[in-house]
């Protein structure tokens, strides 16, 4: 593998030459299969061999490399007289491809792998509450995140002995917090809050449903209007995503599923191959909650994902539908990838809006839907509502139908 990169022998003798040498090919193949570029996979085997050729001056082996010691090699770096390799001003690519080349012998078993560095550990009850909320609700990640910091917070201000807990202390907590953040993060903590004082009264720690102690605030639900593209818009950030490379190919399927089928962006990050019938023209959905829902394929959309799908790198080997262009390739971690899909998209078409994640794009596909007469409860089921009264929230938008149905404005006699 490493002639791909590399054609001289001189060239080719000296980087297998060195106690580096019997990785590089290995490491070689894995930059490829990661989806480096070629001119990057050459500095980052470069920086290996480097490596190798300064743990071996100093009389190691590589078994002995460790984040001490490539915090050693970059200040070598800084005063490097070493032949065959350039010196002058300090490339970020050397640094980046010795801590890639240690991560390939970690993965090899030729280095120890590190400990974990948790400069704060988790608390016990909260631990405990992780567990049983994700047992029990079946939320993702994210959410459980989201959750558990709000508890160690609370832990960490009021002290771990819950049970001499009062209630004016959590209202303290609560609005000190509140006045440091705005409402929407004020709600998300307010929740999360709730949920683990119910799980303190459920295991009996607590003597009183404390969760009441926590104050609601006020604002009202649904009161704005949904923010959505208009059909010219999205007539445009698709044309934004036309192209011959995978890339474009990509981002039109995204682009399509999200504002043909109302998606969630987690929804499409974690899509898989078998989750596509193609012989009924269907798509399997589990979205929050583990709710699953089975969607009618447009043709558009299908058409979009065949044409993905047919040119997507052959040697990622994972059964998710959509991967990284930007190496590492592979799988997106969350749904903030897909939305960054959707911001850039947007930002080609020259589409200015306040929000620019992937949720435009289903605020958009809900009022659609609404506007070519779908009744409610059947936009709700595509959607995954749990109420009526949220899919509700986007009939507000069609200001057209709201025209037709508005009482004239009495006239008042001076």
């Amino acid at each position: 593998m490493l002639d791909k990169y590399f054609s001289a022998p001189k060239t080719l003798r000296r980087l297998r030459g060195g106690i580096s040498g019997p990785h590089i090919d290995g490491f070689a193949d894995s930059l490829e299969r990661e989806g480096y570029a070629p001119a990057s996979a050459v500095r980052y085997i470069r920086a290996a061999a480097h490596l190798g050729c300064f743990v071996q001056r100093k009389c190691g082996v590589l078994a002995d490399i460790d984040l001490n010691t490539l915090a050693s090699f970059s200040q070598h770096l800084r005063r490097c007289r070493c032949p065959h390799f350039k010196r002058g001003k300090i490339s970020y690519h050397a640094h980046f491809g010795v801590k890639l080349f240690h991560q390939h012998l970690v993965g090899g078993g030729v280095c120890a792998s590190e400990p974990v560095q948790n400069a704060t550990a988790t608390p016990v009850l909260v631990s405990a509450f992780r567990d049983w909320f994700q047992a029990h609700r079946g939320v993702k990640e994210p959410t459980l995140r989201q959750y558990t910091r709000g508890a160690t917070d609370l832990l960490q201000t009021l002290g771990e002995d819950v049970c001499h807990w009062k209630a004016e202390a959590l209202r303290r907590f609560l609005l000190q917090r509140a006045s440091q953040c705005g409402i929407p993060t004020t709600q998300k903590l307010i929740t999360s809050l709730r949920a683990f004082l119910r799980f303190l009264n459920f295991l009996g720690e607590t003597r009183d449903d404390l969760a009441l102690a926590i104050p609601a605030v006020a604002h009202w639900r649904l009161a704005r209007l949904p923010r959505c593209l208009s059909a010219e818009e999205v007539g445009r950030l698709v044309a934004a995503c036309d192209g011959t490379d995978h890339r474009r190919f990509r981002d039109r399927a995204i682009v399509l599923m999200l504002v043909r089928l109302g998606l969630r962006s987690g929804d499409v990050a974690q899509l898989r191959l078998r989750d596509i019938d193609w012989n009924n023209g269907t798509l399997q959905v589990i979205g929050k909650g583990r709710y699953q829902v089975r969607l009618p394929l447009p043709q558009d959309v299908g058409d979009a994902l065949l044409r993905y799908l047919e040119c997507r790198p052959a040697n990622i080997h994972t059964d998710h539908v959509f991967v990284r262009t930007i190496a590492p390739c592979g799988p997106f971690a969350s749904g903030d990838g897909i939305s960054s899909v959707v911001k850039h998209a947007l930002k080609r078409a020259g589409i200015e809006t306040p929000s620019k994640g992937a949720h435009l794009l289903r605020h958009t596909a809900a009022t659609e839907m609404l506007r070519n007469g779908v009744p409610l409860d059947q936009a709700g089921l595509v959607l995954r509502h749990r109420s009526i009264d949220m899919t509700a929230y986007y009939a507000k938008a069609d200001v057209e139908l709201l025209k037709q149905i508005a009482q004239p404005w009495p006239e008042v006699n001076g």
